[in-house]
């Protein structure tokens, strides 16, 4: 087991140590990110879809060059609007999850990571659906920017629509404290 626990830890070390600086960035959030440490040392399958404790999912958070528009989804399962992003799928690199899954989100192919520091950090049930039980999301969030006039979205098959919205209407949108916290987070940028 100690050998096993070992092996975890340098697969996982990038992650452990982006988290530990976002801890430095945010020390009000020490309590989540112990969550998430503690996540990782005790889930050697914390990137699989199929632990149902929990699992870790990579987000994106898009804005445009004008920092007026925040690009979001209307997720189908969930029935609210949401950043883009998906299941790591066995992946500990979380920025290129964020990226792969705005792609796949979006239609849009040109993003500009801001930042490949952890932009933001939120766990979350989700609840029951279809044959999948309910279960915790460890999203693990990065700020990316686009251009939205130049290109047409196309909405994926897991949204009801995906569309630009005014950063000063993304919380009537979306009243969630973590959507507050990342329109907070993103004025430094």
């Amino acid at each position: 087991i100690y050998h096993a626990k070992i092996i975890t830890m340098k697969r996982y070390k990038n992650l452990i140590n982006n988290v530990k600086e976002y801890s430095i960035d945010y020390p009000d959030e020490q309590i989540k990110v112990q969550r998430v440490l503690d996540f990782i040392n005790n889930h050697d399958n914390c990137f699989a879809r199929d632990n149902w404790f929990g699992h870790f999912t990579g987000s994106a958070w898009v804005v445009d060059n004008t920092r007026t528009w925040i690009l979001m989804t209307h997720h189908i399962q969930l029935n609210m609007w949401l950043q883009l992003g998906g299941h790591a799928e066995g992946s500990p690199n979380l920025l290129s999850v964020a990226i792969k899954e705005a792609q796949e989100e979006s239609g849009l192919d040109n993003f500009n990571v801001l930042s490949e520091k952890i932009f933001d950090i939120d766990i979350h049930q989700i609840p029951d659906f279809e044959s999948s039980p309910s279960h915790l999301h460890f999203d693990v969030r990065y700020i990316l920017e686009a251009k939205h006039e130049e290109h047409k979205l196309i909405a994926s098959d897991e949204s009801h629509e995906i569309a630009w919205i005014k950063k000063d209407d993304v919380t009537n949108k979306n009243p969630e404290e973590s959507i507050a916290r990342m329109l907070k987070k993103m004025k430094k940028y």
